[in-house]
């Protein structure tokens, strides 16, 4: 098969036809035949509003069966696609559409309480430039919007940005009747080595940059992932992960296109309907961020519940305490879990595999997948360091910015993640912190993710994030935050004691804050650079 995902589109149609490809919750049920037909037919309406071979297209919307097929058609048009995260706020949307110079837009109508046209209008009043065509980049170059319905329907055209015809998703769709001839002429023509996503970081540590990907990269991670997980089209997948994210597009999207998998999509996260759905889907692979399976295993309508369908387990996003994984393999259904650790530049990087040991799978990252090369930086006397990534699949680079570029993968081709840990004699990888997290107490270095895991073995902490705070006697101090377990109770006092006893002095928290719950990013991680701004 040719490496592109217009070729693993017609793949799928011909290999999984009469398989369910998408069944979304109060929505359509697709084949992978009816998902080609429909895919095909947007395709010819990006071409029918003018869209050519290499534009750009936005997407900022959450997880419904548009997002897929607005993707997929976008692609087979031989387009690129510029994921937007959700929970991004005009400005900061229209930041992203304008530096990526999208010439499309697909944004979600009305969803929770939030109208983004009128959001990206009003951003764009406050920005002169945006308004001119000519400008480059701004939202007068979008030359095509097209709302999609949620929560009650679109917000009426007028909302769109300066001289951008705005659409409805069903005035835009049946454009592309009479144009699949052209449509598949268009994708024909796509080539594994152009860009098919630049995806922008998460921005916990600075303002957002665009990884682009080429489509043999973004189709050979997603292949590598389902290959570890021994995904097939037997599974039925729900996906929480947004789309947005590299984990639900090609952790999740992608992995269902090559793998057949029937995809299920929950719009937003909440522990209880995504119960239901594992047990009225019948699902088998769920991966998702830590704080998804503790919501589960401490959600008081679990034991009612009927989720031994689950096989599949894999989470990463974050560090990932080893007492959640054991729980995780003795309380819920799974036959395997997996940890994984990848990045926005790279999608994912090292994964365990079904039939390791369960210390390995609880304590580490598992070993290099993808074709990458894994090496740790300047090691430490315990061989610790930052880690380096050199493979095929690294991203392409930044866009429009090769000084952070040139930064992040050196002239060796090593990406420098940012991420510390260590290497074991097999080769897999234990996530030790982010180096920006990393603390200086007294002289000794703190890496809060030791502290977090020693917290997440005290039976009423349900997660915690641990930063460092400025002191005057030893220069920083640790500071913990902690959710408590529902029907728990916990002290300062009682946090502080237990740590004592089991960490170095220099490693103890002295501050402890209790939350009802962490601020984090769409991914699922905490966001630290958030906690740090709010404790000065």
């Amino acid at each position: 098969m040719k490496l592109t995902i217009p070729a693993a589109v017609e793949r799928a149609a011909h290999q999984f036809g009469g398989r369910t490809a998408i069944a979304e919750p109060g929505g359509p049920r697709l084949t992978y035949a009816q998902l080609h037909d429909r895919v095909r037919a947007i395709a010819g309406a990006f071409i029918e509003q003018g869209i050519e071979p290499g534009d750009r297209i936005a997407i900022w919307s959450p997880n419904t069966h548009h997002w897929v097929l607005g993707a997929l058609g976008a692609l087979y048009a031989g387009a690129t696609i510029v994921p937007v995260n959700t929970r991004f706020t005009g400005p900061e949307a229209l930041d992203v559409i304008g530096r990526s110079g999208a010439r499309a837009l697909l944004v979600a109508g009305r969803f929770l309480g939030t109208d983004r046209l009128a959001a990206l209008r009003d951003a764009a009043a406050q920005d002169p430039a945006a308004q001119d065509p000519a400008a480059a980049p701004g939202p007068g170059r979008l030359k095509l919007v097209v709302t999609i319905p949620i929560d009650g329907g679109s917000p009426p055209p007028s909302a769109a940005p300066a001289r951008a015809a705005a659409l409805d998703w069903a005035e835009f769709e049946p454009r592309g009747a009479g144009l699949a001839g052209l449509a598949a002429e268009r994708a024909a023509a796509v080539e594994p080595e152009h860009v098919s996503d630049i995806l922008f970081t998460s921005g916990t540590t600075g303002r957002s940059k665009g990884a682009m990907s080429a489509h043999y990269q973004s189709l050979s991670v997603a292949s590598a992932w389902a290959e570890c997980g021994q995904v097939t089209s037997a599974d039925r997948y729900l996906v929480l992960n947004p789309f947005f994210h590299s984990f639900g597009y090609k952790a999740g999207i992608l992995v269902c296109l090559l793998t057949g998998a029937a995809l299920v999509p929950q719009l937003v996260y909440d522990a209880e309907q995504a119960m239901r759905l594992i047990e009225a889907e019948q699902i088998t692979v769920l991966p998702g961020a830590p704080t998804i399976y503790q919501t589960i295993l401490d959600h008081p309508a679990r034991a009612a519940m009927d989720l031994a369908s689950l096989r599949l387990a894999v989470t990463g996003a974050a560090v990932v305490p080893v007492a959640l994984v054991e729980r995780m393999q003795s309380e819920l259904s799974f036959d395997t879990v997996l940890t994984a650790y990848g990045l926005t530049e790279a999608v994912v990087a090292t994964m365990c595999r079904p039939g390791d040991d369960p210390k390995v799978v609880a304590a580490t990252s598992g070993r290099a997948t993808a074709r990458f090369e894994v090496q740790i930086a300047s090691p430490d006397e315990t061989g610790t360091g930052e880690i380096l990534l050199r493979g095929p699949n690294v991203m392409l680079g930044y866009l429009d910015d090769p000084e952070a570029s040139a930064a992040a993968v050196d002239a060796d081709g090593w990406l420098h993640t940012g991420d510390v840990g260590k290497l074991d004699a097999a080769g897999n990888l234990t996530i030790t912190d982010r180096l920006k997290d990393m603390y200086i107490c007294g002289g000794f270095n703190v890496y809060p993710a030791e502290v977090e895991q020693s917290l997440a073995r005290l039976e009423a902490v349900a997660e915690s994030v641990v930063i460092g705070v400025p002191d005057e006697r030893l220069g920083e101090v640790g500071k913990a935050y902690v959710v408590v377990r529902a029907g728990h109770s916990l002290t300062e006092e009682a946090v502080i004691s237990y740590c004592r006893g089991r960490l170095a002095n220099f490693k103890v928290p002295r501050q402890v804050e209790f939350r009802a719950e962490l601020p984090r990013n769409a991914a699922g991680k905490p966001l630290k650079r958030q906690l740090r701004e709010e404790s000065r």
